[in-house]
């Protein structure tokens, strides 16, 4: 597999070609990252003033609900909330354009979850090593169970001062599973009941996020595979744009300052071969349903 696979589309609007999107769905779902060089997304007006380290909360990213379209985890004045919310708008509306000209056939399945602002420097952040993103690692999320439920990500690196966002790449999917899903307990029973119960996950988390929790949590934890497994490194540039299902490719984000970043939600059953996706390869290896 091709860890990084280029396309030369360079407009969001643009009508992507046959050979074009069966190159794009077929790398997207070996877990290759879809990299487009020549498609920046371009600021406007005064969304200049965004690309300040002033905007940074508690948390590393500044996020839209497209249910209510409010954005959080910034304290900044309601001229600059104003500012963001048309920003990150303006990004999904972008996002949504491009999916349905290079991935129509993704098209009527594609749920719009969460748009993000990213405007805090990777590098020399203090935290945990269950979120520390700079250590390789699939997503998946203790509180907001997919159940299945593909990961799809948009991200577009707008660093006004040339600094690249850069990436580990590590093992394809199958490989990471087939060495951590041996030492995982299967989930306790009533546990998925119980933790939606006292609103620890927002719907009841599933076998299938069990495992997916296990993963990530036994890859960030092995510091002998985070140095010993292959992997390759990639700058993504300022104005290039990239997608990659997070739930697949073993990724990790290493240093970089302000990108944008749209998550999309897939069925398993609006694959293209639904049998790539995470549930069923970990369906295979267990030998049973898992959502």
């Amino acid at each position: 597999m091709n860890p990084i696979t280029r396309l030369s589309l360079d407009r969001w609007d643009a009508p992507a070609d046959a050979a074009e999107q069966a190159l794009a769905v077929d790398a997207l779902e070996q877990g290759s990252v879809l990299l487009l060089p020549a498609l920046p997304f371009v600021l406007q007006g005064d969304e200049a003033r965004l690309l300040s380290p002033a905007l940074e909360g508690k948390g590393k990213n500044v996020s839209l609900d497209p249910a209510t379209g409010r954005v959080r985890g910034t304290e900044v004045g309601a001229d600059e909330q104003r500012l963001l919310q048309g920003l990150l708008q303006r990004y999904a509306a972008a996002t949504r354009a491009l999916l349905q000209h290079l991935l129509p056939g993704y098209a009527p399945a594609l749920q719009q979850a969460r748009t993000s602002f990213r405007p805090a420097e990777i590098a020399g952040r203090t935290i945990s090593w269950r979120k520390d993103d700079t250590r390789l690692h699939v997503d998946s999320f203790p509180s907001s169970p997919t159940q299945g439920t593909r990961i799809l990500r948009v991200f577009s690196n707008v660093n006004p001062g040339g600094q690249p966002r850069v990436w580990r790449l590590g093992a394809p999917f199958e490989d990471v599973a087939r060495r951590f899903l041996p030492g995982l307990r299967p989930p306790a029973p009533g546990s998925s009941a119980l933790m939606h119960w006292l609103h620890i996950t927002k719907r009841r988390r599933s076998a299938y996020d069990h495992y997916m929790l296990g993963l990530h949590d036994a890859m960030k934890a092995d510091a002998d595979y985070q140095a010993r497994v292959p992997q390759v490194t990639h700058a993504f540039e300022p104005g290039c744009t990239w997608l990659v299902y997070t739930d697949q490719a073993s990724h990790a984000a290493m240093r970089g300052q302000y990108a944008l970043e749209q998550t999309w939600h897939l069925p398993v059953a609006g694959m293209h071969e639904p049998a790539r996706s995470p549930l069923r390869v970990l369906e295979r290896l267990t030998g049973r349903a898992l959502a």
